[in-house]
């Protein structure tokens, strides 16, 4: 069917692909955990038995799938051959531990089933999706200490997707002065050990709840030795130690609301010796809040699910609440990948 002559051809084709969105996310993902771009990546050109031989699910039901997947253009189809495109490549054949594959996968498991609840969640100001974890902590992250294996899916999504924007706090948070970093909220280590292995004089200590540090512990490489410490405890009951130089909030201030970044903010300002900085990185939302399919989705699940508030501040935010802690010297590097802001505040 021809668009109608009063719509606007961009917006148009956007609605058709969105709201076809959740059964192809779906198709993707699915083709991700049958290792369909894997098998791809291996043997370009491949025919339908060859690929059904691999995956091992009946016929009609793999020609579905890759009906779907062929539409999203992740996958081509040509002379009766099927091979991955460029983007499913670089970003689906691997399983390393940036691969996009970990991120769908977490996406899928966590983040996209509690959209259903989106309407009675925004309707009554908390995220009534956590009633379907076990537990009854008030966010997503301390039910999962529940759920060891779903926590770990979790952090795998977030692992992979922090190496993919890690470029922006590498290019642009420059290091090379700081002794000790307190990580707070650091997960399970990675942005730590990427940090380390640029800056070799570095050492790290990661702050985040117990059962989080405990996987970060599993997951800490040999290489890091003794530069990257762990505390477990909780970002507002405990003191933040004393005696580092710098602090880092990576992905993390976003799930919180303004009162409590605030409290952070100044917890983190009182710590600091003269001369010592604060890192925010993270996603920021345009200032005008009309754009931005991350910062949006990331919004969202927040609120549905994780906490029930918090959002991808605008930048203008962060630089007002770190001005209120006492950071005087403030810099602002924006419209990095993937939506991210990167933001230094200066105790002086």
């Amino acid at each position: 069917m021809n668009n109608p002559p009063d719509l606007d051809d961009r917006v148009y084709e956007r609605f058709q692909l969105l709201v076809n969105a959740p059964a192809l996310f779906n198709a993707i993902v699915t083709a991700a955990e049958l290792d369909v771009f894997r098998f791809l990546s291996e043997h370009p050109n491949s025919n339908f038995e060859d690929i059904r031989e691999f995956v091992g699910i009946p016929a009609h039901q793999l020609r579905v799938l890759l009906h779907a997947v062929c539409s999203t253009e992740l996958a081509c189809k040509e002379d009766g051959k099927y091979s991955n495109s460029a983007v499913a490549e670089r970003l689906l054949a691997s399983d390393g531990p940036d691969s996009w594959r970990h991120i769908l996968i977490g996406w899928k498991d966590i983040y996209y089933p509690a959209f259903s609840h989106t309407t009675s969640a925004l309707r009554a100001g908390t995220n009534t999706a956590l009633a379907s974890l076990p537990g009854d902590e008030p966010t997503l992250y301390q039910r999962l200490a529940h759920d060891p294996r779903l926590e770990a899916v979790l952090h795998a999504s977030m692992r992979a997707f922090t190496l993919q924007c890690m470029g922006g706090l590498l290019d642009n948070g420059d290091l090379s002065s700081v002794r000790h970093l307190l990580d707070v909220g650091g997960g399970d280590g990675i942005t730590a050990t990427q940090l380390t292995q640029r800056y070799p004089e570095l050492r790290v200590t990661i702050l985040d709840m117990p059962s989080v540090t405990k996987l970060a512990e599993s997951k800490l490489t040999a290489d890091v030795g003794d530069r990257v410490l762990l505390q477990p405890g909780d970002l507002f009951d405990d003191e933040f130690p004393r005696g580092v130089d710098a602090i880092l909030f990576s992905h993390v201030l976003e799930i919180f609301s303004a009162e409590q970044i605030r409290t952070l903010l100044a917890k983190a300002f009182e710590v600091l010796p003269s001369g010592g900085r604060i890192f925010l990185y993270g996603f920021n939302v345009s200032d005008d809040e009309r754009s931005g399919v991350f910062s949006a989705r990331l919004s969202l699940y927040l609120n549905v699910l994780a906490t029930g508030q918090g959002m991808a501040y605008p930048a203008k935010d962060y630089e007002s609440w770190m001005r209120e802690a006492g950071c005087n010297s403030i810099k602002t590097f924006s419209q990095l990948q993937f939506e991210h802001g990167l933001i230094v505040g200066t105790k002086e």
